[in-house]
């Protein structure tokens, strides 16, 4: 991309409206001058047509020529008229071309000056000195023009861009670290109103961005505190049993050898499943790459229905309707352990798996959850009263439907008895 050329505004604008007055003002001129030039030289035409005109009509009322002579003299126009028996009357005759403009008539009327020929003359050097004085005035006036419109665009240019002013100096304050300023345009309906209002939408996303990041920062070293916390416990067992197993040696009896062998067992399991649930957390947030096709439902259900008989044989799961959606059969598989893990973990005795076309409702009949307390519970790291995990298989659960498109929320049970109601929605078509 080409750097953006920031040449001076005010510059710019004064030498592009210089630069149009100067073709605009030659141009004009020159307009007014051919257009004065021509109705002169029409009037001039018509002055000397007119005085003929007159003259025949005096012939015609038998006016003397002499007297008819003064009648139609006027400023300007030379009178010569021709008796037929030779005799002159009026201003001696001179030849047409150069600068005389003359008209010939023959008069038609009158007894003496029936066949008069009569010379009407005029001196178009007037003319030229008035298209002359004209052409001085328009330069004069156009020279003029241009030194005051330069003056008052640099003078006016100041307070025209005093917008431009405004937003540059609040653009430096915000990168000065001083929140909070707005420009809050007065008419937001013009070009400047519609700048400084998207100057200000920009400067909110900005700040709304900047503190979402704060936000975001500050949770995740919550985050990072949190998970240190926890895998504090199963790392210092694991040390514990470690240091107790060499301090005790060969000689240890084998019922102390095998109880701290169970706890490094237990300890390390407990330990791998919450970096393993850590990094789960950490694929979500760079985005869950999906492994996408077309999943039945109720088959899914059954198998994780099967796995909880298996695992708890004292808690009963019932398995309702069918559905098929295209997703990751696995990502909603863990989901669904999650959920029915959460159940039996919480005290449920019976757990309904309801199948449908948008995803899955799991129903217990649990102590349920607190309705002030139902985000939360799908915050990291927060634990119920009955858990037992290191409290992230509802984050992940909800990550992973989020990452189809949908959505895991938690409400009362439909029939109002005691218990939770998760439901997974996935969008149609997902």
């Amino acid at each position: 991309m080409k750097p953006l050329r920031t040449s001076s505004l005010r510059v710019r604008v004064t030498l592009t409206a210089i630069a149009v007055l100067l073709v605009v003002l030659p141009v004009t001129g020159l307009t007014v001058k051919a257009v004065f030039d021509a109705q002169a030289e029409r009037s001039l035409d018509s002055l000397l047509t007119g005085r003929a005109q007159l003259a025949q009509q005096l012939a015609r009322q038998n006016v003397a020529p002499g007297n008819l002579v003064r009648r139609i003299d006027a400023d300007g126009v030379r009178v010569t008229l021709i008796l037929r028996t030779g005799q002159q009357l009026g201003a001696p005759p001179v030849e047409p071309g150069g600068t005389v403009r003359q008209v010939r008539a023959t008069l038609q009327a009158g007894q003496r000056t029936r066949g008069a020929t009569l010379l009407l003359s005029a001196d178009t050097a007037l003319l030229a000195d008035a298209s002359a004085h004209l052409r001085n005035v328009l330069l004069i006036s156009g020279a003029a023009a241009i030194l005051i419109t330069a003056l008052a665009l640099v003078v006016g240019m100041r307070f025209a861009l005093a917008p431009l002013d405004a937003m540059t100096g609040l653009a430096r304050s915000i990168a000065a670290g001083r929140r909070g300023g707005r420009l809050e345009p007065d008419r937001p309906d013009t070009e400047l109103g519609r700048t400084a209002a998207a100057f200000d939408e920009m400067l909110d996303a900005l700040e709304g961005a900047e503190g979402a990041a704060r936000r975001s920062e500050d949770r995740m070293r919550q985050f990072v505190a949190d998970a240190a916390h926890e895998l504090r416990t199963p790392v210092a067992g694991l040390q514990t049993a470690a240091e107790t197993l060499i301090q005790l040696g060969p000689a240890a009896p084998a019922e102390r050898r095998e109880e701290l062998e169970l706890l490094l067992v237990r300890e390390s399991r407990r330990a791998g499943s919450l970096v393993a649930d850590l990094l789960e957390l950490s694929r979500i947030d760079a985005g869950l790459q999906l492994d996408l096709a077309q999943v039945d439902l109720r088959h899914l259900a059954e198998s994780q229905a099967a796995r909880i008989r298996l695992v708890a044989p004292d808690v009963s799961v019932e398995v309702t309707g069918s559905g098929t959606v295209t997703a990751d059969s696995e990502r909603l598989a863990q989901v669904l352990a999650n959920l029915l893990d959460n159940a039996r973990q919480a005290g449920a005795q019976a757990v309904r798996i309801a199948v449908g076309p948008t995803g899955l409702l799991v129903e217990d009949d649990g102590p349920g959850v607190p309705v002030e307390v139902r985000e939360r519970i799908f915050h990291r790291l927060v634990h119920g009263p009955q858990s037992k995990g290191a409290g992230l298989g509802l984050a992940i659960a909800r990550g992973v439907a989020r990452a189809h498109g949908g959505d895991l929320t938690v409400t009362d049970r439909a029939d109002g008895r005691r218990g939770a109601a998760f439901r997974v929605h996935l969008p149609r078509g997902a």
